[in-house]
C-alpha cells in the first residue's frame, strides 16, 4: 500500500477514535492511550504519525476546522436559495451536531493545545467557533448583497449571536441535541427585523 494512503487512513482512524472518546467521556478522558485503545491499534501508531499527543490534538482540531470551512463555503453558495432561517438552521445543526461542541471544550481544557493552535492560526478567537462565526458572517453578507437581509443589518453582531445561541443549545451533552424547532426559533428571533423574507411572528 502506498505510504501516503497508509498515513491518511491511520490519521483518520485515530481522529475518529478521538472523537468517539471525546463525545463519550469528555476532554479529561482524551489521552493517547485512550485514543489508540479506541482505535484498536498499538500506541506506537500514533507516535509514528505525530510528534507528540499535543501535535495529534492540534491536527485533529485543524482537520475539523477544515470541515467547518467547507461547510461554510457550501452555505455561502446557498445564498439566494431556500429561506434564510432554514439555511442557517441547517448549517448550525451541521456544525454543532458534529464534534464541534466537544472540540471547543477540548481547546478550552488544554492550555498547551491552545498555545500550539495560536502558532498555526494566530488571528485569535476560539478555534472552531471562530471559523463557524466567519461562515455565518459570510453567508449573511451574501444575503444582504442580494437584498434578502436588510441593508443596514449588523452582520458582525448577528453572526456571533447565532453561534453563541446555538452553542448554548447544543452544549448539554447529557440531554442530547435540541429539537430542530427550538433552534429554528432561536434563528428566527436573532434575525427579527433584518430578515426581509420571513414574516414576523413565524
Amino acid at each position: 500500500m502506498p505510504t501516503g494512503v497508509h498515513i491518511r487512513d491511520a490519521r483518520e482512524q485515530l481522529f475518529d477514535a478521538a472523537e468517539r472518546v471525546l463525545l463519550r467521556d469528555g476532554p479529561h478522558a482524551l489521552t493517547s492511550r485512550a485514543v489508540t485503545a479506541e482505535a484498536g491499534c498499538a500506541k506506537g501508531v500514533l507516535h509514528r504519525h505525530f510528534t507528540d499527543f499535543d501535535d495529534f490534538l492540534a491536527e485533529l482540531v485543524l482537520d475539523r476546522i477544515g470541515r467547518i470551512e467547507g461547510q461554510g463555503a457550501s452555505l455561502r453558495e446557498a445564498a439566494g436559495t431556500g429561506t434564510i432561517v432554514g439555511n442557517l438552521t441547517d448549517a448550525l445543526t451541521s456544525v454543532f451536531e458534529s464534534v464541534a461542541v466537544a472540540i471547543v471544550g477540548l481547546v478550552t481544557f488544554r492550555d498547551d493545545l491552545r498555545a500550539r493552535l495560536r502558532q498555526t492560526r494566530p488571528a485569535g478567537g476560539i478555534p472552531v467557533l471562530k471559523e463557524a462565526t466567519s461562515a455565518m458572517a459570510s453567508y449573511l453578507t451574501a444575503e444582504r448583497d442580494r437584498g434578502r437581509i436588510a441593508a443596514d443589518a449588523d452582520v458582525g453582531t448577528l453572526a456571533p449571536t447565532l453561534i453563541g445561541a446555538a452553542h448554548l443549545l447544543f452544549a448539554d451533552r447529557e440531554s442530547g441535541p435540541p429539537e430542530a424547532e427550538a433552534l429554528r426559533r432561536v434563528v428566527t428571533t436573532v434575525l427579527a427585523g433584518v430578515d426581509q423574507e420571513t414574516p414576523q411572528g413565524t
